[in-house]
């Protein structure tokens, strides 16, 4: 744990929905819990118990914290955009690793650069 991260405060605060860990090892689990400002209604966060700084600094840790996001979306049932950022220049505000869980819903408003929302259609011959 890290004494300025405020990942690291809620999470020695037990502030978070979701304690999961698949090997039951001391601090490998994660915490489920909102946001501050969440986009669409739904949106989570898993973060890591462990302090890393983000997706490239232990990748191990990275891939631990994927498994989770993917599993608790199973078990939600929606779609989604599983998003985690690296760095300033990528959006990253905590720097504490963290996977956002963003559902999506037909006009959400949400736009991403690689997608426009429409479907591609096959070119006409």
């Amino acid at each position: 744990m890290t004494s300025d991260c405020p990942f690291c405060a809620r999470i020695a605060a037990g502030e978070y929905d979701e304690d999961m860990s698949l090997s039951g090892e001391t601090g490998r689990g994660v915490a489920v819990f909102e946001p501050l400002k969440p986009v669409t209604r739904g949106h989570l966060l898993v973060v890591p118990f462990r302090h890393v700084r983000d997706a490239t600094a232990e990748p191990h840790v990275t891939g631990y914290v994927m498994e989770h996001a993917g599993r608790l979306l199973a078990n939600l049932g929606y779609q989604a955009n599983i998003i985690t950022s690296v760095g300033l220049d990528a959006s990253q505000s905590v720097f504490h690793l963290h996977a956002h869980i963003v559902p999506r819903r037909p006009g959400d408003g949400l736009a991403l650069p690689w997608w426009s929302g429409r479907q591609k259609r096959e070119p006409k011959s």
